[in-house]
């Protein structure tokens, strides 16, 4: 290895004191300490700060620089090699100079981030930073070199050794990545043309509601593609907005001759989407991309939305309810899933988007404990025209279907397809309530579940949870409460009604769920 020792030699001769410092600097930021402190910092940021955490990434990532550090270790173990014979500029560490593990650690680090920055970020600037990125382990290993702390073949192996680890990662955690198996740049077209070699029935026209805030770019893409290998083929796209939910597109839409409508997004994005379908019968793909997505969890449908997507094109229409909703300060509205008042209301009132996007639906737990904290709520119940029924409540639920996230199910028998709506009243009273209700709920759910009556608990008794079903509920409220519909905030009030609307919604649905 002669001609190694000239180069680092040649170096050795060529130092000077700007070097030195320059070196010094690119050197550092392969330290142990700085590689991991950013990666640290890094895999915070990707879970933090976009509206949706990026969790594969962060991962990808981590995982990446750990392997790198693994295979540095039993490498060195296993070579034993010296480093090379001029003055060094840094204490030598213990280990081997094969391989350069400043070098293996900052290209697992900043090739790491550039990789997903070319992936993720669509930007005009993402290449220079990219290439900036990627600059970094050249750097690093430059400046080892000229330290004096490795030869030339150290710093090709931990390059290799970042890159490879990297590679590894990549492919286990991030599949759907383009750097990692870049699909053709005619793959739509190529998807296209299979689709249209099948023997299909004529398409019909169709456009897609989606809301860009919890639908990434990478995601509408995947969209576009399982389209493509249904035969539809140049389907538009139109994006929600602050200011329209996706109410006013579908309607859009409906006026143009859309004669199926996909909705992406969350539960807020579903209802706006069915309020503007109700009555219409086009159907309805539910593609879920929220946090909740209360209906497609009920409906047991696929949670990631490419398969959501191809499950609802080759499914077929179902008839689903639909709960029509008014009360002091809002106009009437339809809903999906859940509307209500009291303590369900108020947790959603204090989770934050960012903790939605952080935690996932935990938390509205965190939320909820906090409301514990308000007075019980008096109100006044009529259903159907009947007798007015007094109560007090910690919260009430007007339910057109039962389960909600983690399998609870807080209204056991609602169903979607009954042609009624269901109430819930809940009044636990300190922790035994509490334990009471879970085991209300549980047993009303195994009867549920079976077919059978799981009305009539007897809150009005001193029980825990109350079940009626109903066609209509006016509810009457001491005091004005927080109230929503369908996971959105609609402001305190005093009253809210409800009634259901049989059949309102058609909805794709694969042929087993029927």
């Amino acid at each position: 290895m002669t001609a190694e020792d000239a180069a680092v030699e040649a170096l050795e001769d060529a130092r000077t004191t700007t070097l030195d410092t320059a070196s010094t600097i690119a050197s550092a930021l392969g330290d142990t300490a700085t590689v991991v402190g950013l990666t640290l910092l890094a895999c915070l940021a990707l879970v933090l700060v976009p509206r949706l955490p990026r969790w594969r990434e962060a991962v990808f990532l981590a995982v990446g620089v750990s392997l790198q550090s693994m295979i540095f270790v039993l490498i060195t173990a296993s070579v034993d090699r010296t480093r090379p014979d001029v003055e060094r500029m840094d204490d030598s560490p213990p280990t081997s100079s094969y391989t350069s593990g400043h070098t293996g650690a900052a290209t697992a680090l900043y090739a790491g981030l550039a990789v997903l920055v070319l992936s993720r970020v669509r930007a005009p600037w993402r290449k220079p930073l990219a290439a900036l990125l990627l600059l970094l382990p050249l750097l690093v290993g430059l400046a080892r070199l000229y330290r004096g702390m490795h030869h030339p073949t150290d710093v090709a192996g931990g390059l290799a050794n970042g890159a490879l680890s990297l590679l590894v990662v990549g492919r286990a955690v991030l599949p759907g990545h383009s750097w990692v198996g870049r699909p053709p740049a005619d793959a739509m077209d190529i998807a296209v043309a299979a689709a249209e070699e099948q023997p299909a029935p004529a398409q019909k026209q169709l456009t897609v509601i989606v809301n860009p805030t919890v639908t990434d770019e990478a995601t509408q893409e995947q969209l576009r593609l399982v389209l493509a290998q249904h035969g539809y083929r140049d389907t538009p796209f139109v994006a929600t907005t602050a200011e329209d939910t996706g109410g006013g597109q579908t309607a859009e839409a409906l006026r143009a001759g859309t004669e199926l409508i996909v909705v992406c997004g969350g539960d807020g994005t579903v209802r706006a989407v069915a309020d503007a379908l109700a009555g219409t019968g086009v159907p309805l793909v539910l593609v879920p991309s929220g946090t909740g997505n209360l209906l497609a969890r009920h409906l047991h449908l696929p949670l990631r939305p490419a398969e959501a997507l191809a499950a609802g094109l080759t499914g077929e229409p179902r008839a689903l309810d639909l709960g029509r909703i008014e009360g002091d300060g809002f106009p009437a509205v339809h809903f999906t899933a859940m509307a209500g008042a009291g303590l369900d209301a108020t947790m959603l009132e204090e989770t934050s988007d960012r903790a939605k996007s952080v935690l996932g639906w935990p938390a509205y737990v965190l939320a909820g404990a906090k409301g514990l904290r308000t007075p019980r709520m008096r109100l006044t119940v009529r259903l159907d025209g009947g007798p007015e029924l007094r109560r007090t409540a910690r919260m009430v639920l007007l339910a057109n279907i039962g389960t909600v996230q983690a399998g609870a199910a807080p209204v056991p028998a609602a169903k979607p397809d009954d042609g009624l709506l269901d109430l819930a009243v809940f009044d636990p009273r300190g922790a035994g309530g509490w334990l009471r209700a879970a085991g209300v709920l549980l047993r009303a759910k195994r009867r549920g579940a079976g077919g059978a009556d799981v009305t009539g608990t007897g809150a009005g008794d001193g029980g825990p949870v109350e079940f009626h079903t109903f066609r209509r509920a006016e509810l009457a409220f001491a005091r004005p409460q927080s109230r929503e519909i369908d996971g959105d905030p609609v402001g305190p009030g005093l009253r809210l009604t409800a009634e259901v609307r049989p059949g309102a919604l058609t909805v794709m649905l694969p042929a087993r769920e029927r």
